[in-house]
């Protein structure tokens, strides 16, 4: 029987080059039943990274920190915003430019993660929160934890070390992404 070899990618490599007119795409993640800190975040957050840019990929339901970031977003002229949806009959954010139906449950949550540029993860509030910073981590995808309870900043930190990056606002952490990010900004 004839061996099949299989090269492996680093986790942070790319299939192609990037192109530098490709959108950065950022990862928004949070509670469904978030606190109002978090969708507040989440809301500025959003807006803020589509101002300069960047397309917006959310859990792309209609409420909690999906919702909110979706919502910043369209402030903006111009801007994109992405929501992976977990079922098939999921109903989707009004804010959603493009929605995909994937029917994974929780399993988005890789999808989510991985079509990410930079995964931004606002209050780290639940466990499905909990589940797109550890994939992130295992993936080697920037991170940034906006505005975490002491607790999840520690576990994570502890778990992954400088990899995680904690910020207090949302402005804070678009100037944190903009340093982490494999792609151009405009």
């Amino acid at each position: 029987m004839a061996s099949l070899a299989v090269a492996r990618m680093p986790a942070n490599s790319q299939l192609w080059p990037m192109s530098s007119s490709r959108r950065p795409v950022a990862g928004i993640m949070g509670a469904s039943e978030a606190s109002a800190a978090a969708v507040a975040d989440a809301e500025r957050l959003g807006e803020l990274l589509a101002e300069r840019g960047w397309a917006v990929l959310t859990g792309g339901l209609a409420f909690g920190v999906m919702e909110a970031a979706s919502r910043g977003a369209k402030r903006v002229h111009g801007s994109l915003t992405i929501g992976i949806l977990p079922t098939a009959d999921s109903r989707a954010s009004g804010h959603v430019d493009i929605v995909i139906r994937t029917d994974l449950g929780q399993g988005r949550n890789n999808v989510n993660v991985l079509s990410s540029d930079v995964v931004f993860a606002c209050g780290v509030e639940s466990s499905g929160t909990a589940s797109e910073v550890a994939l992130a981590i295992r993936n080697r995808r920037p991170l940034i934890l906006v505005r975490p309870s002491g607790a999840a900043a520690a576990f994570f930190g502890e778990v992954a070390g400088a990899e995680v990056q904690v910020v207090q606002s949302p402005e804070a952490a678009v100037a944190a992404a903009q340093l982490l990010s494999p792609v151009g900004h405009r």
